[in-house]
């Protein structure tokens, strides 16, 4: 029986969860989950294309020709992180308000999730939009963002005329900022933020921000970026979030030793306190499938995760592991606590394809503390 999961429990079940209030922004995205017709027999049956190799020899075998494959959109799904972490957050019981590019006027497929939050608010004309083509072995995701170039300092001042942000943060114990890399302003718009709303606020909150992978933006780019999280640091502590390539990616540009995809909790751990060091921010997570790590000025800390090997749902994860961070954090929990919450919610997220509730998630932990998870 692991003991440190049974207290965390306990205080999760007797935690006044309704008080928590937090801020996410800015990515909203719709995404359409496709699966592609291989062979039709009927309007009602048919044969989907079975694997990303298939696929791929399609797509060969169409060079030099036209093509033309049939598709089905089998569900629309509300996406971003921004979104992802709300629901994952409002679920839990968190007071939330989501500032996002949901659309004018929102998509109804952020109807359910709008419902949830304390507010949901939309910062953009269109929503990104993702078609995720779905084979036995994986999906091939497809975005259209040239929209969310929308997302200018110029346009966030005119969002926040109305009040409504600065009134959110003013009473937010954690804010929280997503999907820098697919919004090509992001750092201009965090900087104008900086001094007009995060400098003013009555109280130091926590701030959380999640990249998204920045595979895809220039070094150049990244670095800026970088440069400035450590100005966060004025207003309140900030968490920096990772995956294990968006710390390889950060380490590389600044001179650090990167891990490898196999690498051990030992060297990610240096990694992560390292990476902290190096940007001058209070905490940086890393998390990888077996666990997950985070260093702060109190030291390292590990947790091992409650690994699935049958998931019923994977996109989506992070963003359930940010939202028991940012549960942690809003509760004034230590990092050590904040990890497993992070590991707790992701683990329930991808065995029941939707996010937990305060009952559910408690539930889950003294299960993951019997070893009775499956």
């Amino acid at each position: 029986m692991n003991t440190n999961l049974v207290g965390l429990a306990q205080r999760v079940e007797a935690a006044a969860i309704s008080d928590c209030r937090v801020v996410t922004g800015f990515d909203g995205f719709v995404d359409e989950m496709i699966s592609l017709v291989g062979e039709r027999r009927s309007l009602t049956d048919f044969s989907p294309v079975p694997d990303i190799a298939t696929f791929g020899k399609m797509v060969s075998d169409a060079a030099g020709h036209s093509s033309l494959r049939e598709i089905v959109v089998n569900d629309v799904h509300a996406g971003g992180c921004a979104v992802n972490l709300a629901d994952g957050l409002a679920s839990l019981g968190v007071r939330v308000d989501c500032f996002a590019t949901l659309g004018d006027p929102a998509h109804s497929a952020f109807r359910d999730i709008a419902a949830k939050c304390q507010g949901f608010h939309s910062w953009g004309r269109e929503p990104g939009r993702t078609l995720a083509f779905e084979f036995a072995d994986g999906k091939l995701m497809f975005s259209a963002v040239k929209q969310l170039a929308e997302l200018t300092p110029e346009a966030v001042r005119k969002y926040l005329a109305d009040g409504t942000y600065i009134t959110a943060c003013a009473a937010a114990r954690v804010i929280a900022l997503t999907d820098w890399t697919l919004y090509p302003h992001m750092t201009g718009v965090w900087q104008l933020l900086q001094r007009e709303v995060f400098a003013n606020l009555p109280q130091r909150p926590h701030f959380l921000i999640d990249l998204v992978d920045p595979s895809s933006r220039s070094g150049t780019d990244i670095l800026e970026m970088a440069g400035i999280l450590k100005d966060f640091e004025r207003s309140g502590p900030l968490t920096l979030g990772l995956n294990g390539n968006e710390a390889n990616i950060l380490c590389r540009l600044h001179g650090l030793a990167a891990v490898s995809a196999e690498g051990t909790p030992g060297e990610t751990l240096a990694q992560a306190g390292a990476l902290r060091t190096r940007l001058g921010i209070s905490r940086v997570l890393i998390h990888r499938i077996p666990f997950a790590v985070s260093a702060d000025e109190d030291g390292a800390f590990l947790q091992m995760g409650s690994v699935c090997p049958n998931p019923k749902k994977s996109t989506g994860a992070g963003d359930r592991f940010n939202a028991g961070i940012t549960l942690g954090l809003s509760l004034g929990f230590d990092a050590a606590d904040c990890l497993a919450l992070g590991c707790a919610a992701s683990g329930f997220f991808v065995r029941n394809a939707r996010s937990a509730n305060q009952a559910e998630l408690t539930q889950f932990l003294h299960q993951w503390a019997g070893g009775t998870v499956l």
